[in-house]
């Protein structure tokens, strides 16, 4: 989902000039699917990161993963998926710097996560805070941190990892991610569908847009990293709420008949989860770099009605 809405704003707004060329990579592509030429494959597959790396594309956005409900219960394939694999792609582009005698270094943004952090918490998260995931999903985002920062040190490639809030509200049907219901509970609704709360009204979250996310990658892409000043991770802006916060959003979008689609069915497993995740966050270095996200729940809603809602 995130790759795609990233293709069509490079696509679409000529990010990174009239003649840049696109390529796309996945385990497999939509019906419409933005423009440029796409490779299908597994960047887990044996050799397929050297191939990729092979072709030294200026900017590379790694944003293969499985989400962290099913890295939870997948143990092995989590760890091989969102770790390994980054460490295939970070080997392969350092090969591809030597080879050529240190001329090609290539920029790279990295989707991680604010599952980085573990509880306990403050009431709002500072740029300070220290990084300790308590999710596989958490810990295989952190260690890939520490490596592209590692990599980047050594003058390899030129990567910053953005710490993404919980897209809302993502198009399409429910993921095995943890965090789907904060999706769910507001698009199935929207679609006349039901939809399942599976946590309590009183938990609160970060979120941002999927646009926003474009936005943050994009803007990552042709900053001055050297403002970093070796600091390569970064928390990203975005909205602070309750549940019960984007179930009145909702309500004053779509009133009390779209509210009643939402069923109340605790789910303990994803309470765990969620409950070791931040609820907001202080993103002052982010902002003063210039990444931009709503302000409030009721805009997102409102992006998620311009960008994807088709009933």
């Amino acid at each position: 989902m995130l790759g795609q809405k990233l293709a069509h704003r490079i696509s679409t707004q000529e990010t990174f000039g009239a003649d840049a060329q696109l390529l796309l990579f996945d385990l497999s592509f939509p019906l419409d699917s933005a423009p440029g030429k796409k490779i299908v494959g597994n960047l887990t597959a044996s050799g397929i990161a050297k191939s990729v790396a092979a072709q030294r594309p200026d900017v590379i956005f790694h944003l293969a993963a499985i989400v962290s409900g099913q890295a939870e219960k997948d143990f092995a394939l989590g760890w091989d998926v969102n770790l390994m694999a980054t460490w295939a792609l970070l080997n392969a582009l350092k090969d591809e710097h030597e080879a050529s005698g240190g001329e090609y270094t290539p920029r790279l943004v990295f989707a991680s996560s604010i599952a980085v952090f573990g509880s306990p918490f403050p009431e709002k998260l500072s740029d300070e805070f220290l990084s300790a995931p308590l999710t596989s999903y958490g810990a295989q985002k952190a260690a890939s941190e520490l490596m592209i920062t590692d990599f980047s040190r050594k003058g390899y490639l030129d990567g910053t990892s953005l710490r993404l809030p919980t897209l809302c509200v993502r198009p399409g049907k429910a993921n095995a991610a943890a965090s789907s219901f904060f999706s769910c509970i507001i698009r199935e609704p929207l679609n006349r569908n039901e939809a399942v709360l599976p946590v309590a009204e009183t938990v609160r979250h970060w979120h941002a847009s999927p646009r926003a996310a474009a936005t943050f990658l994009t803007h990552a892409a042709t900053m001055d990293t050297q403002l970093l000043n070796y600091r390569r991770a970064l928390n990203m802006p975005g909205v602070s709420c309750t549940v019960a916060e984007q179930i009145e959003a909702l309500r004053d979008v779509a009133g009390q008949d779209a509210v009643g689609l939402i069923r109340r069915e605790p789910d303990e497993a994803i309470e765990r989860i969620v409950k070791n995740w931040p609820r907001d966050f202080q993103t002052d270095r982010a902002l003063e770099l210039g990444f931009k996200a709503e302000s409030s729940f009721d805009e997102i809603i409102q992006v998620y009605l311009e960008d994807d809602f088709r009933l």
